[in-house]
């Protein structure tokens, strides 16, 4: 399972968007690799061995690397991106898939359940000017997001705080999905196979998204291509639960074929 850390921590991980992208990145290589040398990092980022150290010092504090003499190496397992970084990445794709996601929801009163993630969280920002809309989620920061907007209807799940993801999870979470009904579930994922279905890194917040899409009438995958074809730990839903997947060019095609063979939508924004 991924390292755990507090919020107000992983607030403070990146500082500037520049930096969050690059340890992000830093993280992925590590992930990778399972071990890099600073002259490594050094030829991949084009930064200076200085900041490249203090870099490593952050995520070293954190728990999510383990410091080497003249690099770093993994620390337990590093598939899990802490959320403060994770907003950094692919961000162009993301919008564009974001935008393409709220076109395909009714102008009309309709039921939204939107797990966590950045992706969904762009698509929430793409529907608060829908009029007669009801959000409902177990993600903190959608709730947040939407909560200003007089028009929509936000309905939360209890559940027990992932801090990685700053998600409600749990028995509480399932059960308020499992009492609504809902027109659209709007799932991202860490990652989409043909194989494997839609998964990710936790198998709590993977029960708590499957009672969510159980009770959709479609479900709407959102996904970057860094995700199309990798299979996480735990499955949230299965390739037959897909209405449409919605990602961007740069997913491996012979993948999305495979998806669409297995009867899946594949929308490229």
């Amino acid at each position: 399972m991924a390292t755990a850390y507090s919020t107000s921590t992983v607030a403070e991980l990146g500082g500037s968007p520049k930096r969050s992208r690059r340890m992000a990145d830093i993280l992925d290589a590590i992930a990778e690799r399972g071990e890099i040398s600073l002259a490594e990092l050094s030829e991949l980022f084009e930064s200076s061995a200085a900041t490249l150290r203090r870099d490593l010092t952050v995520l070293a504090d954190q728990g999510l690397i383990v410091r080497t003499h003249g690099g770093a190496k993994a620390a337990g397992s590093l598939a899990e991106v802490p959320v403060a970084l994770r907003d950094t990445r692919f961000q162009d794709a993301k919008r564009r898939i974001a935008r393409a996601a709220a076109i395909r929801i009714p102008r009309e009163r309709h039921a939204v359940a939107l797990s966590g993630g950045t992706t969904t969280a762009g698509v929430a920002r793409e529907l608060v000017n829908h009029a007669d809309l009801t959000i409902v989620t177990n993600s903190l920061s959608i709730a947040s997001l939407v909560a200003s907007y007089p028009r929509l209807k936000v309905v939360m799940t209890g559940g027990i705080l992932r801090p990685q993801s700053l998600e409600l999870v749990g028995v509480l979470a399932e059960g308020t999905f499992k009492a609504v009904n809902v027109g659209t579930a709007i799932l991202g994922a860490d990652g989409v196979s043909a194989a494997a279905g839609v998964t990710t890194h936790d198998e709590t917040e993977a029960r708590t998204n499957h009672a969510m899409v159980s009770k959709a009438q479609r479900t709407i995958v959102v996904a970057d291509g860094s995700k199309i074809g990798r299979a996480a730990l735990a499955q949230m839903a299965e390739v037959s639960d897909i209405t449409t997947l919605i990602t961007d060019d740069s997913a491996d095609p012979e993948e999305l074929q495979r998806l669409r063979d297995a009867g899946v939508e594949v929308v490229l924004a």
